[in-house]
């Protein structure tokens, strides 16, 4: 025992010369180059968002016909009265837009997550019969876009009598495969079999085992698939383009767009129009870019815990 701990020590010595060894041999371009690829790739997504913020400063003279170009500020900083003018224009219906995206979002998003926290942990940790063809059908669905089976879906729901209402869009949110694909994957490695026998044996239910044992494990990919939930829910377009059409029922996204068809239809209005277009593009921007820092933490918790393993 006395003669371990030299060794153990001398073994981490030699490994981390060894690697300093390399870091001293690899030549400086190569150490240059990633970062000059990932700060090209930074400077490519984060350009939009400044144009964006940036023309959402501007007012109607300095959108169209400012002095400074596209990617810097005009000399009067008209964030605040586009703001005024955004929530003012039309009796606050872009408000209205807004509260209505929120609740498509977190209704839809939520219970799509719940369904799919559910179904991922049946189909991970029990055997039934029907299995393999529950598998098939769920990889098949992953593989068949959202946008068609749009037709088919309106059509089922104006035989319902549905279409025009907050269920055209929350329902069909509700169903997510990728997020029961994603599910079912993360809990048959996250979740030790070993751990939910021990339980039973202990005596407690399934449903205890579940809410107890099961689901403290499930954090990271529960807090993934709702992100990606909300997300999808909220970017969704051609579902409540195709649903509704009533104005006071439509999310953000189909608000805008209406927006944008009038003012390119309304020559002498749809100027000022496109400048409420822009701010109204950033401020459907913000909510979800609080979401994803609230929410990374769990992230960063899910990494290191599997690291640990």
């Amino acid at each position: 025992m006395t003669t371990a701990t030299p060794t153990l020590s001398t073994s981490r010595a030699k490994t981390s010369s060894t690697a300093d060894d390399q870091r001293r041999r690899t030549p400086a371009g190569r150490l240059v180059l990633p970062y000059l690829f990932l700060g090209a790739l930074v400077v490519y997504f984060l350009i939009p968002i400044w144009w964006l913020f940036v023309a959402s400063t501007k007012n109607v003279t300095g959108l169209f016909s400012g002095a400074h170009g596209a990617l810097w500020f005009d000399r009067v900083f008209a964030l605040v009265p586009n703001l005024h003018d955004l929530v003012t224009y039309n009796g606050g219906i872009y408000l209205r837009w807004l509260g209505n995206s929120l609740f498509y979002a977190l209704t839809g998003g939520l219970g799509a997550t719940i369904l799919s926290v559910l179904a991922g942990y049946g189909l991970a940790k029990f055997t039934f019969r029907g299995r393999r063809l529950m598998l098939a059908v769920l990889l098949g669905s992953v593989m068949v876009p959202l946008t068609a089976l749009v037709i088919p879906t309106f059509v089922l729901f104006s035989n319902l009598n549905l279409t025009d209402t907050i269920w055209a869009v929350i329902l069909p949110s509700l169903l997510n495969p990728f997020g029961v694909y994603l599910m079912m994957v993360y809990v048959s490695d996250a979740v030790p079999d070993e751990l939910l026998d021990a339980a039973r044996v202990d005596g407690a239910g399934e449903v205890k085992i579940f809410a107890q044992v099961a689901f403290p494990l499930m954090r990271p990919a529960f807090v993934t698939v709702l992100l990606l939930s909300i997300v999808a829910t909220w970017n969704n377009f051609f579902l409540p383009l195709a649903m509704l059409s009533n104005s006071k029922l439509f999310p953000i996204t189909v608000g805008l767009n209406l927006w944008v068809g009038q003012a390119s239809s309304n020559n002498s209005g749809g100027t000022s129009l496109w400048g409420l277009i822009i701010v109204g593009s950033l401020v459907s921007v913000i909510p979800l870019v609080i979401a994803f820092l609230s929410l990374q933490k769990y992230w960063q918790g899910g990494l290191s815990l599997g690291a640990l393993k």
